[in-house]
């Protein structure tokens, strides 16, 4: 069975996975703003615990291909916009021009489509 094969309960294993990555990264970051600072870090910290949940819901949970689709671009954005906040305060310069910005639009959209997933209907 491959990583993002499906479990029998219809979850995807591959959220689980970053789900607690997610997490964990954004308890490490959340330790290293509060020792080192850093207004970025503590940002991007906050965004992946935030969304770490999510992705653990949606991999346990399962759904339709739309929410699935609809994680994957969400974790996209997550990925660009703490990315880019870290690669600010870590390397001093940004990963790539407006790497922030189509970060949180990914996001933005994520969301947005994870609840037109909840319209989608659901084939038997």
């Amino acid at each position: 069975m491959s990583i993002a094969a499906q479990p029998s309960n219809g979850g995807s294993r591959i959220f689980v996975l970053a789900g607690g990555l997610v997490g964990a990264a954004g308890v490490a970051l959340s330790a290293a703003a509060a020792h080192r600072g850093g207004a970025f870090t503590a940002t991007a910290a906050s965004f992946l615990l935030t969304h770490a949940p999510v992705f653990l819901a949606i991999g346990l949970a399962g759904g339709n291909r739309c929410l699935r689709i609809a994680s994957l671009v969400l974790l996209l954005g997550l990925l660009l916009f703490a990315g880019d906040l870290l690669a600010r305060d870590f390397l001093g310069s940004r990963l790539f021009p407006m790497s922030a910005p189509i970060g949180g639009t990914l996001l933005i959209a994520g969301w947005l489509a994870i609840a037109v997933s909840a319209l989608w209907r659901l084939r038997p």
